[in-house]
């Protein structure tokens, strides 16, 4: 195994009359030993292509380090500079290039997002518009629905513009406000906004913008197919390259950057205020961003969410600002603990669960998280349905190439079948009803050329409004797919029971 180590400060020196109670006081041991090896470790038996860290605490980096290999093909180690995918880590940042403009007092996060748009704008299928605010598309309560869509190099060619997609897919499939509900769309309209409002392209923008005003010379919007003499190539669980893709959510997912960039972005954000950076954001801006957050009805980090950051409570009960991400073959991690200025960030170039788990042992060898809490799922409940959701439910499901017919038909013993248009008659698998919402998946064509580049099934996430279900009906493809990314392109359905 190739490894890079660099020891930038002592830690002797950076943790000399800075641990706080109950927590264990740093040393070189702490990472250099015990975490280290247990990378080394999972690297070998999980045969993962690489991992990059760092962690930061008062304002320093005290470790940072790469093991493994960036691309395995060219012997290329990973280190600390190495350029990952982000994934969804992709979304504070953009933020964080929303609130310049913000600041600059040319976009109010209370006003309508379409007023940012251009002429193709979100279509309110339920509540209003007017409150699908700038500020409601960035914590994902806009009402806008479940969406990611990848293009492989050999589909570039195809990708659907912004205006095409936002015609195709920004539909209202709640009323704003109304939930939670994790949106890569509403991120693709915060880029178009950034553009339009600033008159550059969003990957200009931010470059120009962010990430050089802070320093981060190596992160970027969307490298090209390369690959770079620093990108650490995509694998797939299979140890194979994943193919060249490109999404059509740059603001949700597109960002690329190493960990040492990475770290160095999350001490701006614990207002370090660095030599090197230039105030791109006030403090109060900073706050704003994770401070006026939702309730999300997740359990997990994610369990409260703002301004692209989900705001939690370590298991020991400490505070942490984060985000994570997973795309094929990236899985990412950025946590940052305000109270104790630390910032951690774990970073990985395959299809495995081996960042998360590192990024725990981090975590519980920093004190901040306890080892003996890793709770189980809930096991799932026999469907039992109310009986305002028995019966035959008939309508409409719309596509951006035209209408099809949906019957669904729920049973008081909790069977549930549906047929669309003239395709045969399926039972929904999974079918599920909670917070009021009817949830489960069927076999079906939607008869559209975006769904149709991937194999797929159809899932409901419809809402109980009297005598009406409406919602969503969801292509979605096998996640991650064999050699391809999958899509979850949403329709609006609306049913009405006989």
């Amino acid at each position: 195994m190739v490894l890079e180590r660099r020891w930038l400060v002592s830690f002797a020196c950076l943790t000399a009359g800075t641990a706080t109670a109950g927590l264990p006081r740093l040393s070189a041991q702490t990472f250099s030993g015990p975490v280290a090896e247990k990378i080394r470790r999972a690297l070998v038996d999980s045969a993962a292509p690489s991992i990059a860290v760092a962690v930061a605490k008062n304002g320093r980096i005290i470790w940072e380090e790469g093991f493994g290999w960036a691309n395995r093909e060219a012997k290329i180690p990973a280190t600390e500079h190495t350029v990952y995918s982000l994934a969804s880590i992709s979304k504070p940042i953009t933020t964080t290039g929303l609130m310049v403009l913000v600041e600059r007092g040319l976009i109010d996060l209370d006003r309508q997002i379409n007023e940012y748009l251009g002429a193709v704008r979100i279509e309110a299928r339920v509540g209003d518009a007017a409150d699908a605010t700038v500020r409601r598309a960035a914590n994902h309560t806009a009402g806008l629905p479940l969406h990611y869509s990848y293009w492989h190099a050999d589909e570039l060619g195809a990708r659907p513009s912004i205006d095409e997609t936002i015609g195709r897919y920004g539909n209202l499939i709640t009323a704003p406000g109304e939930r939670w509900l994790y949106s890569n769309l509403g991120y693709a309209m915060l880029a178009e906004v950034i553009a339009r409002v600033s008159r550059q392209s969003f990957a200009e923008f931010m470059r120009t913008q962010v990430f050089l005003p802070l320093g981060l010379t190596n992160t970027t919007v969307s490298l090209g197919p390369g690959p770079e003499p620093r990108q650490a190539i995509r694998y797939q669980a299979n140890g194979s390259p994943w193919p060249f893709y490109l999404s059509d959510h740059p603001g949700g997912g597109s960002t690329t950057s190493s960990a040492h960039d990475l770290v160095r972005f999350g001490m701006f954000h614990l207002k370090n205020h660095l030599p090197d950076q230039q105030p791109i954001l006030s403090d109060r801006s900073i706050d704003r961003m994770r401070d006026s957050s939702v309730v999300t009805g997740r359990t997990d980090h994610y369990a409260r969410y703002a301004l692209g950051w989900a705001t939690s409570s370590t298991s020991l009960g400490h505070q942490m600002v984060s985000h994570s991400g997973t795309i094929g073959g990236a899985s990412t991690y950025l946590d940052l603990l305000p109270a104790a200025n630390v910032a951690v960030v774990v970073l990985g170039n395959g299809d495995n669960a081996v960042p998360a788990m590192i990024r725990r042992e981090i975590l519980i060898a920093l004190g901040y998280e306890r080892r003996d809490v890793n709770p189980a799922p809930p096991a799932a409940s026999p469907f039992q349905p109310p009986a305002d959701l028995i019966g035959t439910w008939r309508g409409t499901v719309h596509t951006y190439r035209g209408q099809r017919p949906l019957r669904l038909t729920i049973e008081a013993t909790g069977l549930a079948r549906a047929q669309l248009g003239g395709q045969s008659e399926t039972v929904v698998q999974g079918a599920g009803f909670r917070n009021g919402f009817f949830r489960g998946r069927m076999a079906g064509d939607v008869g559209t050329p975006d769904a149709g580049r991937r194999s797929y099934d159809l899932r409901f996430d419809v809402k109980l409004r009297g005598n009406v279900l409406n919602g969503g009906l969801i292509a979605t493809s096998p996640w991650p797919g064999r050699d391809r990314l999958g899509n979850a392109l949403t329709h609006w359905v609306e049913l009405r029971r006989d």
